[in-house]
């Protein structure tokens, strides 16, 4: 017969490393505790005990987005996100975003319009599909083909450097002959 004490020997280790990989540690073991309080009350209802690991996940799952949900206006960010973008950051995405205009318009005419209006005029996807008389999983794929594209051709054109999160540091043409940057 499977009972708490045999899931929490089991499994607990797994699901704290779960719970950690979503949330800061300091939250993680009060939520690894309500997991297992929500196993203990509902285990009852397992129906198939081949089937425990996925519902232990499952009942995992929701108690991070349950967290998360209840938290949504007192989460502490994180020191990094709370520090303010330095000025020459600011600068080099103001370069870079210059060199977009000139090639949204190289874009084809159905992502270029599908990017301008999400990504410039700050349109929804809903908005775009209603405006361009095209199903939503359409606009979004606009969207994404127009990103893509557009992805590429700054790669072609532009060096980028960026740090260990991704951000972007700098940049430099390629070439002397990019006529974008």
């Amino acid at each position: 017969m499977l009972t708490t004490e045999k899931i929490w020997l089991e499994y607990h280790q797994k699901l704290l490393s779960f719970i950690k990989s979503r949330v800061s540690k300091d939250v993680a073991d009060d939520l690894l505790q309500d997991v297992f309080l929500k196993i203990h009350v509902r285990l009852g209802s397992l129906k198939e005990n081949s089937k425990i690991e996925s519902w232990l996940y499952q009942i995992t799952r929701h108690a991070v987005i349950d967290y998360y949900r209840s938290n949504k206006n007192s989460e502490e960010l994180p020191k990094w996100i709370e520090q303010p973008e330095s000025d020459e950051g600011t600068l080099i995405r103001q370069e870079l975003s210059s060199c977009l205009e000139p090639m949204i318009s190289q874009l084809p005419d159905k992502y270029r319009e599908a990017i301008q209006l999400s990504e410039i005029d700050g349109k929804t996807q809903k908005e775009l599909s209603v405006k361009e008389n095209i199903s939503l999983s359409g606009a979004k794929s606009r969207v994404q083909r127009g990103r893509t594209l557009l992805k590429i051709m700054l790669n072609d054109c532009c060096l980028f450097e960026t740090n260990k999160r991704s951000q972007l540091m700098g940049f430099e043409p390629k070439a002397e002959n990019c006529d974008c940057c």
